[in-house]
């Protein structure tokens, strides 16, 4: 009773005090999860593990123990168990796979010698020799044998467990095992038959080899088999029994990111993403775990021998503090996360491979000559036109399926048409002429020295990922930017624009094709989440969201280390002065809305001045915005000026994307400045006024990417700005902003040109001084 006391007072407050509240998770939980498919074959791809029923979880040595292997890590345990509590209430079934005894042990038995030691010598010795006394105890503290350790540890191990879950309202139970009970056919029946009334119960068992009574590993000819393999070690045992209970998932979690193709932390080491029964022979096996007794050969032979009994396997990392928390709960939800072994391989590249692909052939992209990358984009642009049968039929399909489950609004940015298909054609040619100045620009010449010259000259960034929704017209645009600025792309479409997006794709490898650079531009079409493409960051140098403030404002979020261009929100302003023309305000605001409200560019809020309330334009502008149907919200200040006013906005920073506007009163133009800075997005605003000093002062203090005097905020675009086309509208404050053409996507690099120069002939004692001259620069580009 006192150890457990003892060993609970231990506990984070964080899990002697948990709120949590079971029957509110399960409730939640359960509504959402579903049955599982009748076990015998595994999970073909990770999406499909939210439906795992069974779970088993294996806690390797090096992730229950802390890193002196004396003793537990409490806190990275006490995470595991609030996963596992979680899903358990969710109404699925968890068990838990640990080791952990030997080290607990070795900790209780160290303490106890010690101890004794203390006491024994403290008899003997003076108070002055106190200090050489505990020195020379600690180190005669004699190597400890593992069978012992495992004896006093695993009850304190259970405890811990047991305290643990209690928090959750969770019960637990021991079982300890051996070889025999799994081969001797009597002991293997009445094991499962406990485990699975426990199951039934919902009781979490806890279940460990019985290391006190256990001989030592030898080998032998285990994992041979769906019936013949040994429990050697908790690897072993883990795949033993997700195959005897029929798990559906098998979760071993260890001190390494998952399986590599080489030993971690050698070079050009790649972590495998899914790894079939196949691929063994590509894989070189470094040493063992520091503590533990199985390697990562043991997981895989382990893994693999669970896959065959019908199993999904996942080996993940279970000691970084930076997913600890949720990395049993993120791969139920089918994030990317560890080794995900599969028995389905599928047919085509992992976006891993397309990455690499792209990378390799955009190299070769941004080595030809600007009129060759010209050809492709008129190649494809001819294409947009000739196979515009083709790219209608295969719209129309994609039309057909979204009828009924998109907004009027995604709908509108789904539907092609031979108008929009001249419109992007024309953009592309266009693009085709200004690409021939941009890869190898030379943008600054510096003389350093005598004969030590210097250029900056612009080059591509990289590898681009571009994720479009619902918007296929997205796809020939950036491709063409991309293949002008000479950088490698990947492409992720939505799913309600698949046919539309794979004729174009095919379109544009058509055109890349005629100088061999098929592969520079790949689309995503594998069950890719987006979360799990934005970790890619050893390989994807920047994400270019297009679509919806909540997609934009997700990636951004789950991007941890790729920098993200793009806009999260378009709150953009009309601004009406006192001195307006009543047709020019009319009009201006009748396109920056009714044009296509579903834009980016549409105004979400037209500001008045207070003078213009109860004049002509005010009514023609409010029955000119009635007619057009949009449903006007009142601001706050509106609202005060009316006896019966529409439905007061609920946000002056809403973005309706539809046929729906906000109207608000301001004092004065510098009152509608200070209204965009604090409800508005930085994208795009406008004034309407007739007086030229109010229109300056107003594009000058508006600190938007975008600012425009009498025009509809919908010129906003890379194509009437003459860019060509563009991959997007950033609001960011480096790098690009506003429409994002063919020079966003080129960053720079510097050349320096010498004759055997060093910094040391600079030096006070040097022979040389700097001059840094600037020189002209030269027509055409970099060779």
């Amino acid at each position: 009773m006192f150890a457990r006391l003892a060993m609970c007072s231990r506990l984070p407050s964080k899990i002697r005090q948990s709120n949590v509240c079971p029957v509110s998770i399960r409730a939640f939980s359960q509504a959402k999860f579903s049955l599982p498919r009748p076990h015998g074959k595994s999970f073909a791809h990770r999406s499909e593990l939210k439906q795992a029923k069974r779970i088993v979880v294996k806690l390797g040595s090096a992730v229950v123990t802390r890193g002196d292997e004396c003793g537990l890590a409490l806190g990275r345990l006490a995470s595991i168990v609030e996963q596992v509590a979680m899903l358990q209430n969710q109404g699925r079934e968890m068990m838990i796979v640990t080791s952990g005894a030997v080290a607990f042990g070795k900790q209780r038995l160290r303490h106890e010698i010690l101890l004794s030691q203390s006491v024994r010598q403290a008899l003997h010795s003076g108070q002055n020799q106190l200090k050489d006394m505990v020195k020379s105890t600690i180190q005669s503290v004699p190597v400890l044998e593992a069978r012992a350790c495992a004896a006093a540890g695993q009850s304190g191990l259970m405890a811990l467990y047991e305290a643990m879950f209690t928090q959750y309202s969770i019960c637990t139970a021991q079982i300890l095992v051996t070889n025999l009970d799994f081969h001797d056919e009597q002991k293997r029946r009445n094991l499962n038959s406990t485990l699975h009334e426990l199951l039934r119960m919902n009781i979490v068992p806890i279940i460990n080899t019985n290391d006190a009574v256990v001989p030592p590993p030898v080998p032998n000819s285990d994992l041979q088999g769906v019936n013949v393999i040994s429990i050697k070690d908790n690897d072993s045992l883990a795949a033993r029994l997700a195959v005897e209970m029929k798990a559906d998932l098998l979760i071993a979690l260890s001190d390494v990111q998952g399986l590599y193709d080489s030993p971690p932390g050698t070079d050009d080491a790649k972590l495998i993403d899914i790894f079939y029964p196949g691929d063994q022979q590509s894989i070189t096996y470094g040493t063992k775990s520091r503590v533990g007794i199985g390697g990562m050969e043991a997981k895989v032979k382990a893994a693999l021998w669970a896959l065959q009994g019908g199993t999904s396997v996942i080996i993940a990392n279970g000691t970084d503090p930076k997913v600890t928390g949720h990395v049993i709960t993120d791969i139920v939800e089918g994030k990317k996360i560890g080794t995900f072994f599969s028995e389905v391989k599928p047919a085509g590249p992992t976006v891993e491979q397309q990455t690499e692909m792209a990378r390799h052939a955009g190299r070769t992209l941004a080595s030809l000559l600007p009129e060759q990358r010209g050809e492709i984009i008129c190649c494809l642009a001819e294409l947009l036109t000739e196979k515009k049968d083709e790219i209608l039929s295969a719209n129309r399909k994609d039309m057909e399926f979204a009828a009924g489950r998109l907004s009027q609004p995604m709908t509108n940015r789904l539907s092609l048409s031979t108008a929009k298909l001249n419109s992007l054609a024309i953009g592309l040619r266009q693009l085709a002429v200004s690409s021939r100045d941009s890869v190898g620009r030379v943008l600054r010449r510096t003389r350093v020295a005598n004969n030590l010259e210097l250029e900056q000259i612009t080059v591509p960034i990289g590898v681009l990922l571009v994720i479009f929704e619902s918007r296929p017209d997205c796809l020939p645009q950036v491709s063409a930017l991309a293949i002008a600025s000479g950088n490698a792309l990947l492409l992720k479409g939505g799913k309600e624009a698949s046919n539309t997006n794979k004729i174009l794709h095919q379109l544009t490898q058509e055109a890349l094709a005629i100088h061999g650079v098929t592969d520079a531009i790949q689309l995503v079409s594998t069950r890719e989440e987006v979360e799990d493409l934005c970790r890619l960051d050893k390989m994807i140098d920047l994400i270019i969201p297009r679509g919806s403030s909540q997609l934009v404002r997700n990636i951004q979020r789950a991007a941890k280390g790729i920098p993200v261009l793009g806009h999260s929100e378009g709150v953009c302003h009309v601004f009406i002065d006192s001195e307006a023309s009543i047709d020019k305000a009319i009009e201006v605001v009748r396109d920056s809305k009714c044009d296509y409200p579903a834009a980016c560019n549409a105004m979400e809020t037209l500001l008045i001045h207070r003078d213009m309330l109860r004049t002509p334009l005010f009514d023609q502008i409010i029955d000119m915005l009635r007619t057009e149907q949009v449903k006007i919200h009142a601001g706050p200040r509106f609202a005060s000026y009316l006896t019966f006013s529409p439905s007061e906005v609920k946000s002056l920073r809403t973005e309706y994307g539809d046929l729906e506007c906000c109207i608000e009163v301001v004092d004065s133009m510098h009152d509608a400045v200070d209204h965009i800075h604090k409800y508005g997005s930085s994208h795009t605003d406008v004034i309407i006024t007739e007086n030229e000093d109010t229109a300056e002062q107003f594009l000058q203090l508006v600190d938007s990417a975008c600012v425009f005097w009498n025009a509809s905020s919908r010129f906003a675009d890379g194509y009437r700005f003459g860019l060509g086309a563009e991959v997007g509208i950033s609001t960011a404050r480096i790098h690009a902003r506003g429409p994002v053409g063919l020079d966003g996507l080129l960053t720079t690099k510097w050349v320096l040109r010498g004759e055997g120069h060093t910094v040391a002939d600079f030096s006070e004692q040097g022979s040389m001084k700097y001059l840094h001259e600037n020189i002209p620069v030269p027509q055409g580009h970099f060779n």
